[in-house]
């Protein structure tokens, strides 16, 4: 019996451990990648403002051949929504434009509902480099509340996401480059 109360006080030492950890570990996180596309701004912009585009260059939608898929709206403008239902691996969400400046920035929402619910901020930026060279900036903010955010202290969230963005606009370039 009094092995079996030890054993009960060190579970709940460590969960209260980690709750009180929890409080003081950053709460969100942001992952940051570019490439320079041999290609015209405007060119890139008209392209990846078409989010079902991303079927040809987002490795994450590529988890899932048989993914089934949603759309509301009108692709390329403010409100248009894409939605998908995979497997274990996709997931389940949607993701909705929430602004556009022309020839400039792509705001995105996607909001997670399985494997776990989260809400993250995805925009794209285009600059110009050269008159023929775009540089894209794909960023993904997001934050967890309390007490997942403990999660954030165990996972590198640029080394996890960050690998899958940078093969992401490896693709788009390939894509783009050979138009």
């Amino acid at each position: 019996m009094t092995i079996l109360i030890t054993i009960l006080i060190v579970i709940v030492s460590l969960i209260a451990l980690l709750l009180i950890l929890a409080l003081f570990v950053k709460k969100g996180y942001i992952v940051q990648r570019n490439i320079i596309i041999n290609k015209p701004k405007q060119e890139v912009f008209n392209y990846i403002k078409h989010i079902k585009n991303q079927d040809h260059f987002n490795k994450w939608t590529m988890t899932d051949p048989n993914m089934k898929k949603t759309y509301r709206g009108t692709d390329g403008s403010v409100g248009f929504v894409y939605g998908w239902n995979g497997n274990s691996k996709a997931g389940e969400g949607e993701q909705e434009i929430k602004g556009i400046t022309e020839g400039e920035k792509l705001d995105l929402e996607v909001r997670f509902v399985r494997p776990f619910a989260a809400v993250a901020k995805t925009p794209f930026v285009t600059e110009l480099v050269n008159g023929n060279q775009t540089k894209v900036t794909w960023t993904m903010i997001s934050n967890m509340k309390y007490p997942m955010n403990i999660m954030l202290a165990f996972m590198n969230m640029d080394k996890l996401l960050g690998k899958d963005l940078e093969t992401s606009l490896t693709m788009l370039k390939g894509i783009l480059e050979k138009k």
